[in-house]
């Protein structure tokens, strides 16, 4: 485990490589939205990531950095994501004992300094702004830490907060995804603080418009945020169906029913996480 930036990529073998990708996407005519920054492990450990950023936006394309933001409380970091468009940042609790217990960070980091940087990057952040909470079950799924992510992010310049849950086999076999009613209940507190939310469980979907296929359009709608039932019964009579695809989508454990304040919600039923012994 490190919490000290180093030298692990020089800048121009960086942007060679990535030129020579770009080369080959352009003689396909493949459309290119954002190069963005995916790592194995934490991007901002690299010393030289404000420079990555610099060389590779003489590309023309825009740059996203995905990051967990434990190092975010260092000045130096802020501004190298500051050269970015679009910026990522992991919010997965506000206690920190909770925090602790799902990321498992550094000994010397604490979670105040993070949260404190994540707050002056808001301020002084001039790009596009999302962010990411994965929700574990009995962990950080609870009501009251929900709402106090929700109070917090709120206070963000954030444009989108997506929910996540573990979808991969996970290093801890007793870690196990938040439920579909514990995410529905955190989407609505989300929404009711006035956040733009998401989800991301797993399923890519299609195009969220009606395309000819209720029951796939459903589909791709549910798996991004749940539709409330009055929303169903709208989107069923604009495509010319009925209730029979709605129940045989729940039927085929496709889709899966929740209550949240009295009120019937409709969402992607999420996958399940295999553990292997």
């Amino acid at each position: 485990m490190r919490i000290h930036r180093y030298t692990f990529y020089q800048p121009t073998n960086i942007l060679n490589s990535v030129n020579k990708k770009l080369r080959a996407l352009k003689k396909r005519g493949e459309r290119v939205d954002y190069l963005t920054f995916v790592p194995d492990g934490e991007l901002t450990l690299d010393i030289h990531l404000g420079q990555h950023i610099e060389m590779l936006k003489s590309s023309g394309i825009r740059i996203a950095v995905i990051t967990n933001a434990s190092l975010i409380g260092q000045k130096k970091v802020r501004d190298d994501l500051c050269k970015a468009d679009l910026i990522s940042l992991k919010i997965d609790a506000i206690s920190e004992g909770i925090w602790r217990k799902i990321n498992r960070p550094h000994k010397l980091l604490h979670l105040q300094k993070i949260l404190q940087g994540i707050n002056d990057f808001s301020n002084l952040y001039k790009g596009k702004l999302i962010t990411e909470t994965m929700l574990i079950q009995n962990v950080n799924d609870k009501k009251e830490e929900i709402e106090r992510i929700a109070t917090f992010i709120a206070g963000l310049k954030s444009q989108k907060s997506y929910l996540s849950i573990p979808t991969r086999p996970p290093a801890d076999k007793g870690t196990l995804p938040a439920r579909e009613n514990a995410i529905n209940r955190a989407c609505q507190a989300f929404i009711e603080k006035g956040i733009s939310t998401e989800y991301l469980i797993g399923y890519e979907g299609n195009e969220f418009t009606f395309t000819g296929n209720a029951e796939e359009n459903l589909l791709s709608i549910a798996s991004v945020h749940p539709m409330r039932e009055e929303a169903i019964q709208k989107f069923l009579k604009r495509a010319k169906s009925n209730q029979d695809s709605i129940d045989r989508l729940i039927k085929t454990g496709k889709l899966v029913e929740v209550k949240y304040k009295d009120k019937n919600f409709y969402m992607r039923k999420l996958p399940r996480v295999t553990v292997h012994s």
